[in-house]
């Protein structure tokens, strides 16, 4: 398998020529370039997705329900304040990208979280250590394109689960709801192979 032969710097190279052939992706990435928000990243479901798809011959955007867009400001954790930012996010896409990139401020999601999802969440200083809270070592990469158009990879677990087609817990942070979000990939993308074990 490809991730289990490659170097996490070949990797990087085929996630950025993934990146750069998906292109609502490569919009959502132009876009939030251009709003500058503060620590921004393209993560998630939007991000590992493509990969999983490129490798089972499917297309590019296949299961793509969502475009995740974290930034991280700390000055003002109001929902006002967010909800400001989720407007002017929405105002600069078309549709259907407009209902499709859900914006969030990674520094008040632990305002909300226990309440939603039934976990404690301590406060982050900063939108790539949310990717370290992720239910599944595969899902945490983020990306986003720099001002030299080079793309900007964050993947503090590596990238050789996520080509391998392999799908482990997160080994820093078991969550619940790991079997569950496991059983929703495989329905999509048979595949991929679940080890359990982080």
């Amino acid at each position: 398998m490809l991730g289990d032969e490659a170097s996490e710097s070949e990797l990087r190279e085929r996630l950025t020529e993934i990146v750069r052939a998906t292109p609502p992706l490569m919009q959502v990435l132009l876009v939030a370039r251009h709003l500058r928000l503060p620590d921004w990243l393209v993560f998630s479901g939007a991000v590992y997705q493509p990969v999983l798809n490129h490798l089972t011959g499917r297309p590019l955007d296949f299961g793509i329900k969502d475009y995740d867009l974290g930034y991280f400001d700390a000055s003002d954790l109001s929902y006002e304040a967010e909800d400001e930012v989720i407007r002017q996010v929405r105002a600069a896409f078309d549709e259907p990208l407009r209902r499709m990139v859900e914006v969030r401020n990674q520094a008040r999601v632990y305002l909300w979280f226990e309440a939603k999802f039934g976990e404690p969440y301590t406060p982050l200083s900063c939108t790539p250590q949310a990717l370290e809270r992720f239910a599944s070592a595969t899902f945490a990469v983020g990306v986003r394109l720099e001002s030299d158009h080079r793309l900007h990879i964050v993947a503090p677990f590596g990238l050789a689960d996520l080509f391998a087609l392999r799908l482990r817990p997160n080994p820093r942070r078991r969550t619940v709801g790991f079997a569950r979000t496991a059983a929703d990939v495989r329905r999509r993308w048979p595949e991929v192979v679940v080890d359990d074990q982080p």
